[in-house]
């Protein structure tokens, strides 16, 4: 699925990569933060020792940053737009729509939802731009 990038994103991409060092995939302006995707295993790299690296691109744009690691499997990468939450699985269903029901540890359901649904919601945005994914449910 080709992803449109805006001129917006692709400045704050290019900015991402001179300061991480790290190569972005994706990037979303939501309210007060970005939410950035980048290439799958480097995103501790782009976090950098105590959150150093992500810190400094922090300080460059003014927002705050929120990273998911790019997986080419949509289940792999729905969990991964849910992280920190501790997912046990995700299972794809096709009916009429494409619909992520993801498990999640009963202790990390507030995790993976975020404050206002903010977590939960740049999963489904990320998981439709990447993959066509309709929504995701936590079960």
């Amino acid at each position: 699925m080709a992803l449109t990038l805006d001129d917006e994103a692709r400045r704050y991409l290019a900015l991402f990569e001179d300061v991480t060092g790290v190569s972005g995939r994706d990037c979303l302006v939501r309210d007060d933060r970005l939410l950035v995707v980048v290439a799958r295993g480097q995103i501790a790299e782009a976090i950098g020792p105590g959150g150093e690296t992500v810190g400094r691109f922090e300080d460059r744009v003014g927002y705050s940053v929120r990273l998911v690691e790019y997986a080419d499997e949509p289940a792999d990468f729905v969990a991964n737009a849910l992280a920190p939450a501790a997912v046990y699985n995700v299972t794809m269903s096709e009916n009429d729509d494409l619909v992520a029901y993801v498990e999640v540890a009963d202790e990390d359901r507030g995790v993976a939802i975020g404050t206002d649904g903010r977590t939960i919601e740049a999963a489904r945005t990320l998981a439709d731009r990447h993959f066509g994914i309709d929504d995701v449910q936590l079960t």
